[in-house]
């Protein structure tokens, strides 16, 4: 804090190198204003005894620095009317509705270091009372600052909500974090990174619920909180795919009793990993270190630091096999699992090449996806699932292929190889099956319907499964609809019983989880 304080001061004087030209004019009533005429350039310095200004002048912004960033420090403390960004100086100026607010801001950063994408930045008053801004020249900008005041001012009926949260001071240090159409799996460790960028990210906790993959995540201070929710919001982690979409929880504090993969307190680095739950895996943190530019090309906009933290949860985004394709899954019920079960469930998820139940501990068995992506993907849906009574557990096998039997060796039909398998639903490139990976749900998607098939011959299918159709709904044109069971358990030896299911003409029923309810 020592080392910026003068900076933040009131009326800092500044060296030459970092005074301000190019687009910038200065007017005898001490208001800056930008047409970006080159030829009248002038220096606008900050006297020793400038008085508090709602102008703020903001300087050392990282490269490439958002609008949206720039503004979110002003908006926990007041209404922000105006904003010049000087990318080429990594500096700004933001003008707020009152000098009161201006004065709680630097006020506020004095005592707080002010950080954008984790870097310290600088802030003082400027010397100007005003600022005016060429639209033409800043339309970029100005196209935020009117999204916001359409929503202050109220006139706007159809204003996006986020607008407005983005207006009130941050009521919480926690944000509540859902991430839509998760086709690539998002670890604690990718959100641990994308998230840092704004502050110090203090605890996450990852969960499912309403069938999509959540997490809280605490800052340090709700500033960095309101920052990230403002940058992040809607942004897509990886190629249109990964939403993100965040709120302020209602939580002010997590408390998080296991460091694993499901939970992480970055204060506490002593906590046990808990029952069944795997540790924090020592090399992730070396991973993150490691250059990961080979992902950045399927990486946007979050890029560098999503992309190492892919690359610390063993994610091949380029769809070739590689480290980390093989499954262990263990705690299987040994009566009742087959390769075919296992092919069936494990292929919601990815295409399994090969599946081999171990000779001699039959409740475990290595299942081998086509890479590494899909192997991350099954882990982080069916790891702690129910499956035939009994909760399984899954994670990644230090083994980089699964083994065929030597030829004329009888395995008792333990291995199977589905390498040539009709079933895979992700050959096909472009396929809608990749936007369609949910959670295992209590809710059924059912698909390939014939026409003279009714609800009453789906519900009795179903129940012949084991378990209780509790709704059920057909789409309009009774091609698909949407089956519940009772339990997600259910559903879920359904789904293993009856996908691929013969009708009769030639139609097979696809079965898949829904995020729907009915």
């Amino acid at each position: 804090m020592d080392g910026i304080a003068s900076d933040v001061a009131v009326g800092v004087k500044r060296s030459s190198d970092e005074l301000l030209s190019g687009g910038l004019y200065s007017s005898p009533n001490s208001a800056v204003t930008a047409n970006g005429s080159d030829s009248k350039k002038l220096r606008v310095e900050d006297s020793m005894d400038s008085p508090p200004s709602r102008v703020i002048h903001i300087r050392k912004l990282p490269n490439e620095v958002s609008e949206t960033e720039v503004i979110a420090l002003g908006l926990p403390f007041g209404k922000v009317t105006n904003i010049l960004m000087l990318k080429g100086k990594n500096q700004a100026f933001l003008e707020l509705g009152t000098e009161e607010a201006a004065v709680t801001m630097v006020n506020y950063y004095t005592a707080v270091t002010p950080q954008v994408r984790n870097v310290p930045v600088f802030i003082q008053y400027s010397n100007h009372k005003e600022l005016k801004t060429d639209s033409a020249l800043n339309q970029r900008a100005q196209a935020v600052l009117q999204a916001v005041s359409a929503v202050q001012e109220g006139s706007s009926p159809s204003s996006d909500t986020a607008c407005e949260s983005m207006l009130m001071p941050a009521p919480s240090p926690v944000l509540r974090i859902i991430i839509d159409n998760m086709f690539y799996p998002v670890t604690l460790d990718v959100l641990q990174q994308i998230f840092s960028k704004f502050g110090t990210v203090m605890k996450i906790i990852t969960f499912t619920k309403n069938n999509q993959f959540q997490a809280l995540l605490q800052f340090s201070d709700p500033v960095n909180a309101q920052q990230a929710k403002l940058s992040l919001d809607g942004q897509n982690i990886y190629n249109s795919c990964c939403t993100l979409r965040i709120d302020f929880s209602k939580l002010v504090n997590l408390n998080v009793k296991y460091n694993n993969d499901k939970s992480r307190d970055y204060t506490r680095p002593e906590l046990p990993a808990g029952d069944g739950q795997p540790p924090v895996d020592p090399s992730v943190a070396a991973a993150l270190s490691k250059d990961s530019t080979s992902l950045l090309g399927a990486i946007s906009p979050l890029s560098a630091a999503a992309a190492a933290a892919a690359a610390a949860g063993r994610v091949a985004l380029s769809g070739h096999s590689g480290p980390g394709a093989v499954l262990l899954v263990s705690n299987l019920n040994d009566e009742m699992v087959t390769p075919q079960s296992l092919f069936t469930l494990f292929g919601v998820y990815g295409d399994v090449q090969r599946v081999k139940i171990l000779y001699n501990k039959k409740d475990s068995a290595l299942i081998q996806m086509s890479d590494g992506n899909q192997a991350q993907l099954a882990m982080s849906h069916l790891n702690g699932q129910k499956m035939n009574g009994k909760i399984i557990r899954v994670t990644i096998s230090k083994h980089q292929t699964v083994q065929l039997p030597r030829e004329g060796l009888d395995d008792q039909g333990l291995t199977k190889d589905f390498t040539s398998s009709p079933l895979h639903r992700f050959k096909k490139p472009g396929s809608k099956n990749f936007q369609n990976i949910f959670p295992p749900s209590a809710t059924l998607h059912l698909s390939n319907i014939p026409e003279n098939v009714t609800e009453e011959d789906l519900r009795l299918l179903f129940s012949n499964a084991g378990g209780t159709v509790k709704a059920f709904k057909f789409f309009q044109d009774h091609k698909m609809a949407l089956l519940q069971m009772s339990t997600v358990e259910e559903a879920t030896q359904a789904l293993i019983d009856i996908h691929n299911y013969d009708m009769g003409r030639g139609h097979r029923l696809r079965v898949s989880f829904s995020k729907s309810t009915i």
